[in-house]
Formats: structure tokens, sequence, C-alpha cells
């Protein structure tokens, strides 16, 4: 059944009983929606029986103030409306809660801090397509899914008691607060309770996505030889086999923790350290004695060993690309965008956060010292690589994605490798925000979100 998008007036408690909605005429003979009698109206998790009035010459939906309290709906919205004739229910919608980290209550204009213009953004593009948003934070969440506090925004942010919404887009920015208990309990109970989507439901580390899609033969010959570090036999054998391996963890972000580490000409080996204000150098006489003084970070944290590869460069510079990777308004993946990163000059790694630039595909490839066929042919390649890889995420790894950044590189003879997934990639990455305009990573999320509520 179609939706429509339709406009909410809220009528003050003597005008209008809590148990009735009003309703075009038109609306209601296009839709064969029964009058004077009882049907059923939902919203997310929210559920009530009412009586629809018919109205000559009218475009909207009139519902009563408790009515709207009760659904957490404010003043001048628009929403989507469905009728679903099997089960007589009125629908609206779609709901979509996002799960972030922080809040600040005190800062009424900045409550989610630097993601705030982000966050009115997605409530922009929601107010475009009648998508209802709010956004909470695992302190949000109560004794109970059916409903928790949340923020909204009409006039201003403000917090208000909403149902569980149709879909949750997780937007948590770290592995502790996404594993307590109360998220956890929360996500599977809105899921097999009131059917709710939940996407992007978890972080990946590398290990995980490495060894998964080794077992998928379309998306394989795009992986760098890689293994879970278990020690002085795994860095013998790789560095053995290798002449640049990485040293990744499994659970980083940011370019944080990773090491470089080379075979020397004259004998020996060099490891590079990604720090915050550069990098660290280091060498030694011997891969006994590079393990030593590497010995006491594996203690604490878990590597992924990696095949180094040699990347095209731009000004003598390291490039990499970055993916990002959605699902359209028909649930199918598609590249939003792929833009190339350069690394700093102090840097190995292409993140913004060590100094890296951003540039288009076709700028970086050209600066390159690839072949003048191969270069027509990368970005293509590109496109095929993350789209292969995003698909093979979906068939591997048994967890809900709508949206992947995936980090790739291309070696001096033009060969696409993968370098990691991220299941929670920024926004920055893309067309930087401002003015009326909303990025097309911001929509495709609002048009996944209708897709999986069959909005």
């Amino acid at each position: 059944m179609p939706s429509k998008k339709i406009k909410v007036q809220i009528m003050s408690p003597n005008l209008l009983d809590n148990d009735y909605l009003v309703l075009g005429e038109q609306l209601i003979r296009q839709w064969r929606i029964p009058i004077h009698y009882p049907i059923q109206l939902a919203f997310g998790s929210f559920r009530h029986t009412v009586k629809v009035i018919p109205l000559a010459r009218f475009d909207g939906v009139r519902i009563s103030q408790e009515l709207a309290g009760k659904m957490g709906v404010l003043p001048r919205s628009s929403l989507r409306l469905s009728y679903r004739p099997h089960s007589t229910t009125l629908q609206f919608g779609p709901l979509v809660g996002v799960l972030i980290s922080r809040d600040y209550a005190g800062a009424s204009d900045r409550p989610f801090g630097p993601i705030t213009m982000f966050c009115r953004e997605l409530v922009k593009a929601c107010q475009r397509q009648g998508v209802y948003v709010y956004f909470f934070t695992p302190n949000h969440i109560g004794t109970t899914s059916k409903s928790l506090q949340a923020w909204v925004f009409g006039d201003s942010w403000k917090q208000i008691t909403v149902p569980a919404a149709d879909v949750f887009y997780n937007r948590l920015t770290t592995r502790k607060l996404e594993n307590k208990p109360s998220v956890q309990h929360f996500m599977k109970e809105v899921k097999s309770r009131y059917g709710s989507h939940f996407f992007n439901e978890k972080f990946l580390d590398k290990t995980e996505v490495f060894d998964a899609l080794g077992r998928d033969v379309s998306v394989s010959r795009y992986l760098p030889e890689s293994h879970l570090f278990r020690g002085y036999p795994t860095l013998k054998m790789m560095c053995g086999k290798h002449p640049i391996v990485f040293l990744k963890p499994i659970k980083g972000s940011l370019g944080k923790g990773i090491i470089r580490i080379s075979r020397l000409e004259g004998g020996g080996y060099q490891s590079m350290t990604a720090l915050v204000g550069g990098t660290k150098r280091q060498v030694y006489s011997s891969l006994t004695k590079l393990y030593s003084a590497l010995s006491p970070k594996m203690k604490t944290t878990r590597y992924q060993i990696q095949q180094g590869l040699v990347l095209i460069e731009s000004d003598r510079r390291p490039v990499d690309f970055r993916a990002l990777v959605q699902k359209n308004r028909s649930g199918a993946w598609n590249i939003t965008s792929i833009v190339a990163r350069t690394a700093g000059s102090q840097h190995f790694v292409s993140n913004l956060a060590r100094g890296g630039s951003l540039s288009t595909v076709k700028e970086a490839v050209s600066r390159s010292s690839l072949p003048i066929g191969v270069k027509s042919r990368v970005s293509a390649q590109l496109r095929k690589a993350a789209l292969d890889i995003a698909r093979g995420v979906d068939a591997q790894i048994s967890a809900h994605f709508g949206e992947l950044g995936i980090d790739l590189a291309v070696d001096h003879h033009g060969r696409i490798w993968l370098l990691e997934v991220n299941s929670k990639p920024s926004k920055n990455d893309n067309t930087p925000m401002g003015g009326s305009k909303i990025r097309p990573s911001v929509k495709q999320v609002i048009e996944y979100a209708r897709y999986l509520s069959g909005f």
C-alpha cells in the first residue's frame, strides 16, 4: 500500500476527542478506510484504537492534543500515512530513532556537541520526506523498551517521551557503549517485540572482516594476506614473505596505533608507529630485537598483521580511497561517494585525524605514476570493488548494516586492494554541510529507513 506525506494538525482537547481522528474524504475513499468504525492507529510501538471522521476538501489529518502527546508528535509535523487494510491499521511514520553516544542537556543550542549539525541535517532530511526522527543515548534507555525519553527538534531542541521506533540507526562511537547490557537488551527487545529494524548494529574488527571475506570467492582477490597476530612465529613468517608488513589494532580507528615494519637493504628492520603528532621511527638490527621492543604492546592490544602494499603516490605521499557505500530506497547497496585521501607529510596513514588531505579520485589518480591506460580504469574498478565487498560483508557476517566505509588502495600496477571496512563511517568525508543543502549520505540514510519500514 502506498504512503502519503500529510500535515498533522493538533487540536485542543475541547475540539476533538482522544479516540477520534479527522481525515479528508478523498483519501478515505481512495484507500477505502472505514469511517465511524474502530480501527487501529499505529506509530512505531504506539497503538491506539480510533474512529475516523471524514472532512470534505481537507488534505491533512487532525488528532487531539492528548493523542499527539502520547505519540510524541510535535505541532506542525508532517508525517507519512499508510493504510493496511488486512489489519485495519492506519499507520503513521516512519519513526526513526538515532542512537548516539552522549548529549549535553545544559547546551540547548548544541545538545550533541560536534555532531549537532549532522543531527540537524538529519532532521531537515526527515522533514522533507515526512519522516519523524528522534535522538537518544544509552542513558535514555529505561526499564521498558516500549517508550523512552529522547531529543526532538521543533522550534528548538527538547526532550519528550517517544515510542520505540520502526527503524533504529546506530551511531554509537565506542564499543564500550555498544556492549552495555542495557543497550544490547534494548536492541533485542525492540526487534523481537515490535519488529523494529536496527542497522549498523555493531562495530566490525579487522580479523572478523578479513576471515569472513576470505571465504567469499568474489571478494578474496581484493584481500592482502592478513592474519590475527599470534606472536613471533607470525611476524617471522610474514616478514619472510613480504618486504613491508603492517600491524593494525583489530579494534582500532582513525589510524591509531598502526605500526609499519620494513626490511632494510643493509640488514635489520625499521618500525614506524603512527602517533598523533607524527611518526615514531626506530631501527633494529634483527627481527627478534624488534619483536622484543613491540611485545609489551601485544600483551594489552590484539593486532592484525597484514601484507604491506606499495601504493600509488601523490607528491611522494601514499594515497588510499574511502568509499561510502549505503543501501538505497530499494534496499540495494549503492556508492554514495568515493574520495582520495593523501597522507600528511609526517605520516604514513591517510586519516584526516593524522594530517591527511582529501581530493577527488580523478585528481589523485592523475598525479600518480600509473600508465594512462590504467588510470582511466581505476575509478570504475574502485566502485566495483566497494560494491563487491559490501555485498560480501552482507553475505558473510550475520549483522545488519545499512552503510559501510570501505578503505581501498591501488598499487603501482593498478590492482585494487581492501584495507579496512568501517561500520560507523564518518559523515565528514563527503560534501561539506551548510545552508539548506542536504548531503546525499544523509538523504540515503532516510531513504533506507523508508525502505525498511515500508513507507
